[in-house]
Formats: structure tokens, C-alpha cells, sequence
């Protein structure tokens, strides 16, 4: 089997009007001469877009698909002058799905059995809710994350006091920072709400203030979550080994792919420090959380990639991965309104 097209484009879709949308989540398709076609979704939009067009088209054009971990090698060493983060990963990282995908339905087995079977056949989930939790995700998920806005560290406590009121004390209940704070104002964060039991505090701090995440690892009594802004199995490698964060959130589409995740997720148990995947029940993701995962917790995913088939539905707060070929998902590129 040989590669015959590396296909990109942006399909147009109601995500939110910030650089979710300039950037945002783009299809890759990788045919084969066998006529099988593997699906992947990377990030980066027009900029990914060109970086597969203009490289890693070139790069794969005739070759097998396997093994995928060459490939990746090479994707990668072809973009280190400009790459190794960012863009250039986000777009790697959907062709490195779609060879996922494109692997699966070759052997007719789903991407949970590649690798190593189910080990989880139900994952709970957990919602993510700007500023307050909706009443109709109230109940529906093992847990909810609050994005919390730029308002003053009263408005703060008070905010994530109503959260958990709402959500009652059964539930698991996490904040996100959205990288807007520091290592003062998140130490007197915990400190006042460290009765109301929160699961973790996710990115209070930009990512490369290092010694900040040191510190907050070393003193805060709520656990410190983040890297879902990094990139590659090696730059995780650093997070963990440096003890930067309790609970590493890659997310699939964007650090490198599956092949990185998985490697993600070995160095991760190495160290004793767990992965929480960013939105974890998108269907790129679930397979890792229900093979690989000692402790599965699958965010909502993103809302607006109604353009991705196959996603399986969350039920009573549980989710289930797909057992179709590859990821399971279905793409109907004639019904695709493409912004790029």
C-alpha cells in the first residue's frame, strides 16, 4: 500500500470568533492506493494548511504507511527549522492520526486494540463551563471544570463557591485559569478554597514560567494541571521529569498526535504523574484514555466540530470509545463547507 494524496482543508463551523476559528481545528486525509482513506483533525488552520500542502505532502507522497513512527521522525525533522511547537506540530499532528486511522482500517482493527485492547470500557466525563455551570450540563457529567474570568480574587472564591453548590459535593470540581495568573494570586486562591475539595487548578500560570509551576507544585495543597499549550513527547518529557505539574493535559490534535500521546503517556507512568488528555472524549483522544489510562477522565469536547462523524455520545456522564476500524469516525467530504 502506498500513499497516493495528502489532503488539508479548514471545514467552516460555529467555533468561537477568537483564533479557535483563524487557527482552528483542520481535516486531514491521507489516500492510499489500496483506495482506503485515513481521517485526522489537526490544529492551525490556514497556517497548517500550507505547512502539509507545501512539506509533508512531498514528504509522504508514494511512501507505506508504515511504520507510522518513521514517518513521524521524518514529518518532524522536515519542520524543525520552523517548527518543533506550535503550528507546524498542530499540523503534523493530523497527519499522524490519519496514518492512525488509515493503519486501523487496513487491519480492520480499531485504534483501542492497537493499542493493547480495552482496558476501560466506560470513562467517565467531566464538563467544562465558562464563568457558571448551565443547568442542562448540571448532572450530566462525573465532573465540571469552571473557566474562571479576570475579576478579583473575592469574585474568584465566590464563583467557585457557587460552583460547587451547584454540583453538590459528589462531584468532581476543577478551575481553569487560562494561564492568567501567578504564583501569589494562586497560592491565595487554594488557601481560600481548599474546604470546597477541588480536583485541580488547570494552567494558572503562562507555560514557560517554569520555576512558578516548581513552586506551585512544591506548595500549593490543591493539585496543579496543565501543557495542554505543549508540544511533543520530548518537551512533555521535561514537565514531568522536572515535577512542573500533577497532571499533564495533552491534547491529541495538537502535541504530535497519537504517536506522541502514547509516549506521553508511557513517560508519564514512569514518573507517577497522570494524563488527563484535553477535551479527552473527542474520538482522536478516547482510545488512549480506554487502553492506556490507569484512571480515565474524558473532557467534554469541543462543541462546534459537528463535521466529524462517529463521535460517540456521553451518556449519564459516561462515554464509551468507538470499536469501528481506525478511530470510527466518518467524514462526509461532500457535505464539507470549507473556510480553507
Amino acid at each position: 500500500m502506498r500513499i497516493i494524496d495528502v489532503r488539508a482543508c479548514q471545514p467552516a463551523c460555529a467555533s468561537p470568533p477568537d483564533w479557535r476559528t483563524s487557527l482552528g481545528q483542520i481535516l486531514v486525509a491521507v489516500d492510499t492506493d489500496a483506495g482506503l482513506t485515513g481521517y485526522g483533525v489537526g490544529g492551525g488552520g490556514l497556517s497548517a494548511i500550507h505547512i502539509i500542502r507545501t512539506v509533508l505532502r512531498d514528504l509522504l507522497m508514494g511512501r507505506d504507511p508504515e511504520p507510522i513512527d518513521v514517518l513521524w521522525r521524518d514529518m518532524y525533522r522536515a519542520t524543525l527549522p520552523f517548527g518543533r511547537k506550535g503550528v507546524a506540530i498542530m499540523a503534523l499532528s493530523g497527519v499522524d492520526l490519519a496514518l492512525w486511522d488509515l493503519r486501523g482500517k487496513a487491519e480492520r482493527r480499531s485504534v483501542v486494540e492497537r493499542l493493547g485492547g480495552v482496558r476501560h470500557r466506560e470513562i467517565p466525563t467531566y464538563g467544562t463551563a465558562w464563568d457558571i455551570i448551565p443547568d442542562d450540563m448540571v448532572g450530566r457529567h462525573a465532573g465540571y471544570k469552571l473557566h474562571l474570568g479576570q475579576v478579583n480574587d473575592a469574585e474568584l472564591v465566590e464563583a467557585t463557591a457557587r460552583a460547587r453548590a451547584r454540583v453538590g459535593m459528589t462531584r468532581l470540581l476543577m478551575v481553569d485559569a487560562w494561564m492568567r495568573w501567578d504564583v501569589p494570586r494562586t497560592l491565595r486562591y487554594a488557601e481560600a478554597v481548599e474546604a470546597l475539595q477541588l480536583h485541580w487548578i488547570e494552567e494558572p500560570l503562562p507555560p514557560d514560567d517554569i520555576n512558578g509551576y516548581a513552586e506551585l507544585v512544591r506548595s500549593c495543597p490543591i493539585p496543579i494541571a496543565g501543557g495542554e499549550h505543549e508540544f511533543t513527547a520530548a518537551a512533555f518529557r521535561e514537565l514531568i521529569q522536572w515535577q512542573l505539574h500533577h497532571i499533564v493535559q495533552p491534547d491529541v490534535c495538537w502535541c504530535g498526535g497519537m504517536t506522541q500521546l502514547v509516549e506521553i503517556y508511557r513517560v508519564a507512568a514512569e514518573h507517577n504523574v497522570r494524563v488527563c488528555p484535553h477535551r479527552g472524549a473527542e474520538v482522536w483522544s478516547l482510545p488512549a484514555l480506554a487502553a492506556l489510562d490507569p484512571q480515565p477522565l474524558a473532557e467534554s469536547g469541543r462543541p462546534w466540530m459537528t463535521w466529524v462523524g462517529g463521535q460517540p455520545p456521553i451518556r449519564d456522564g459516561w462515554i464509551e470509545a468507538p470499536d469501528g476500524p481506525g478511530f470510527g469516525v466518518t467524514i462526509d467530504e461532500a457535505k464539507l463547507d470549507v473556510l480553507y
